[in-house]
């Protein structure tokens, strides 16, 4: 199949690249100069990185000191699930409070032993269950706590109450951090409206490159336990000389992402019902995970009860169609979804989890290309079932 009639909708595990990101990604690589120099070709490259670091700071509401540049998402998770994150002097967290559903970077990249972390339980709509956060947050007392929290679900799109935990954390003495990466352009995001000590963005999830992330602080007085100490980079909380071109292509991104996001949130949230329609049209006894939760407005998760995953996903792929089975850093292996078995689902319907989701590229087009496919698929399954 000619690859330019493909449809892509696997924008949650990444987006394709912005044409403002991949200008300015071209223009840094043909440039010279290490951010640390004093020489011309060094500040010039400094310039570049501090405006995307501004860039990157409008985007979430925070301030450009803020900002900690990463390799990615995973990269800024670990930075900040350590016992020395939180308040500049107050002593180390001695537990780790995480959502069930949290991507697996979080789940098992953070730095505190195993038997210090727990986590926090889902709805049956994958709700994190704060009545339970604010209770365990009161039993560790005195000890003091770290919650990681993520904004959206990268699998369901279940925007969690990040605020109102943090809230509850703070009421408590501990600290907060939230995975963001899903979020912007899709939602606002306010790093100040949450409340939270710190969030992690990914530049691929917003059309800049692979290979890019932040940690963003609430304010200066966060303190971060390095992972990487060498030069004094990133003010010394992260060392190791600075990718200049990804982080200026992640700058422009997230300028695009923030500028874009008070029509395209409305246009995402428009193609959502098509989707949706054309699931249950073609397959009435489609169970949609979390649609009674709120959820990021391009997003979908569905599975057809007699319907895997492997067979659906091989049949999209060769009508064009690209889909996944959820998170990006587990759907390859095809296993069953770590979220749904938080929120409770039948494992023979979580093994058969199909994730829809688009972005700004997205149109009708792609709505009738998955409703036809969708038909095809659920055609076959029909008459193997008739069969057997």
């Amino acid at each position: 199949m000619d690859r330019a009639a493909r449809i892509y909708l696997d924008w949650n595990a990444t987006a394709p690249l912005r044409e403002a990101a991949a200008c300015v990604l071209v223009q840094a690589m043909a440039s010279c100069g290490n951010a640390s120099s004093v020489h011309a070709e060094g500040r010039a490259a400094r310039a570049a990185l501090e405006s995307a670091r501004a860039e990157v700071a409008r985007l979430v509401d925070a301030r450009a000191d803020a900002v900690i540049f990463t390799s990615g998402g995973t990269e800024a998770n670990a930075l900040a699930l350590s016992p020395g994150f939180g308040p500049v002097g107050a002593p180390r967290a001695e537990v780790l409070l995480v959502g069930a559903g949290e991507h697996p970077c979080v789940l098992d990249g953070h730095r505190f032993a195993p038997d210090a972390v727990e986590r926090i339980p889902l709805s049956a709509d994958g709700v994190a269950d704060l009545a339970w956060l604010e209770a365990r947050i009161a039993e560790i007392a005195p000890r003091r706590a770290l919650v990681s929290l993520q904004l959206a679900n990268s699998e369901t799109g279940v925007i969690q109450p990040v605020a109102e935990a943090a809230r509850i954390a703070h009421a408590h003495g501990a600290s907060i951090h939230t995975d963001a990466v899903q979020a912007p352009g899709r939602i606002p995001v306010s790093i100040r409206a949450l409340g939270v000590d710190a969030l992690t963005l990914s530049a691929h999830k917003i059309g800049g490159p692979q290979g890019a992330g932040a940690l963003v602080l609430a304010s200066g007085a966060i303190a971060v336990d390095p992972l990487l100490r060498g030069g004094g980079q990133e003010r010394g909380r992260r060392a190791g000389t600075e990718n200049v071109p990804a982080l200026v292509a992640f700058g422009a991104a997230a300028r695009a992402a923030r500028e874009g996001l008070p029509t395209e949130s409305a246009r995402l949230a428009a193609l959502g019902p098509a989707f949706e329609a054309a699931i249950r049209r073609t397959a009435p006894g489609a169970v949609i995970f979390g649609e009674r939760a709120p959820r990021l407005p391009n997003t979908i998760l569905f599975a057809v009860p007699g319907l895997r995953a492997e067979t659906a996903l091989i049949a999209f792929d060769l009508g064009g169609v690209a889909l996944s089975s959820g998170s990006a850093c587990s759907s390859g292996k095809v296993r069953r979804s770590h979220v749904l078995d938080a929120m409770g689902v039948e494992p023979a319907l979580a093994e058969g989890a199909l994730r829809v989701s688009w972005g700004w590229a997205t149109d009708d087009e792609a709505v009738i290309r998955f409703a036809s496919v969708l038909e095809d698929v659920e055609e076959r399954r029909a008459r193997r079932s008739q069969a057997a």
